[in-house]
């Protein structure tokens, strides 16, 4: 079992989400940065689908109640385990009764806690992920408490799974440090500078079904202006501020599919980025859609950031989505050969 000390601001239950059911009016739900959940999770020898705990900004405290392995992925935590600093992106062993603190992010908005075996809650519609919108899924639907006990599942076989609980501690590179995740970041001198914001993250983003219906203005803010995610933000998706985004003609919208990804705009003129949590349909229309490669780095942008949109073409974004799954082979290969270094070391000894 894992206890929740001190759940922080908010924590929940996530995995990949729950595919599928979207027609029928169910939310994606899952993990916001999906690729610091595969990572995490091969770190662990879990399956990449494994549920972990989504940890936003924290403090956050646990207790393992039996020796494990674990690994915190995504934003950049000044954690400890029993008092010791632990790194992201590192494989850890824990003995039972150690308690690890998330005391609060340095850099970026979410981290994953991932355990050997994955967070056995009951699956719903083929996901742990909790639903906090629908409150369904994960623990009683519901962000997690103080007092809240996790149960953790049976480990898989998944390349990694035969390292033994108490092996060294290894680590893999973390991705915004990949030359793939540098792609489209190059900085935009023209347009709209936030004062006082950090370096605006670029967000690759594919124009939307409504696109055209925008002014040449609006067009000309959306590609160079920054934009600043607003407080007003959370889970079902980022509300930003800058640019008014204007259309031709005014009118109503027939309701539409929408994805966690796509852009919207309401009649403010103040665009809406869609989160996993997000509703499966809408009325407003849609201005663009980021490619998926880049909404693990929307998921890492922290209210008040700064984000710029770049174009992209539905060839970038099939690239952008294989060099990412080209970094997880690399992983996954790196697994197998660490577990047979352990090997041969044991029979060495």
């Amino acid at each position: 079992m894992i206890e929740v000390l001190r759940a922080g601001i908010l924590t929940s239950v996530q995995d990949l989400g729950r595919p599928g059911y979207r027609h029928l009016g169910i939310a994606t739900a899952g993990a916001l940065d999906t690729l610091a959940l595969e990572v995490g999770n091969r770190l662990v020898g879990n399956a990449p689908q494994a549920a972990a705990i989504e940890v936003t900004m924290g403090p956050t405290a646990l207790r393992f109640t039996q020796a494990t392995r674990v690994a915190i992925t995504g934003a950049q935590f000044d954690a400890s385990l029993d008092g010791k600093p632990v790194y992201a992106w590192w494989s850890l062993p824990v003995r039972a009764g150690q308690e690890l603190i998330l005391h609060g992010a340095v850099r970026g908005m979410r981290s994953y806690v991932c355990v050997r075996g994955g967070i056995d809650v009951l699956p719903m519609l083929g996901s742990r992920s909790t639903d906090l919108c629908a409150r369904f899924g994960g623990l009683g639907g519901r962000a997690l408490r103080e007092g809240d006990r996790l149960a953790v599942g049976t480990p898989s076989t998944q390349p990694g799974s035969g390292i033994a609980v108490q092996a060294p501690p290894f680590g893999v590179k973390a991705p915004q440090w990949c030359r793939f995740a540098a792609a489209g970041q190059e900085p935009v001198r023209r347009g709209k500078h936030l004062a006082g914001a950090e370096r605006a993250v670029a967000i690759r983003v594919l124009r939307g079904p409504e696109y055209e219906s925008f002014t040449a203005l609006a067009h000309e803010a959306l590609w160079s202006d920054e934009w600043r995610v607003t407080p007003q933000s959370n889970r079902m998706g980022y509300r930003l501020s800058g640019s008014t985004l204007a259309r031709e003609a005014q009118g109503d919208l027939p309701s539409h599919a929408v994805l966690p990804g796509t852009i919207q705009v309401p009649p403010s003129g103040q665009p809406i980025v869609l989160l996993a949590d997000a509703q499966t349909t809408g009325g407003y229309p849609r201005i663009g859609a980021v490619i998926q490669a880049d909404l693990w780095k929307l998921a890492q942008l922290r209210l008040n950031g700064s984000v710029r949109f770049v174009p992209s073409s539905r060839e970038e974004a099939v690239l952008a989505l294989g060099e990412e799954r080209a970094y997880l082979r690399q992983i996954d290969v790196a697994m197998v050969m660490y577990e047979e270094r352990l090997r041969q070391s044991a029979r060495a000894a």
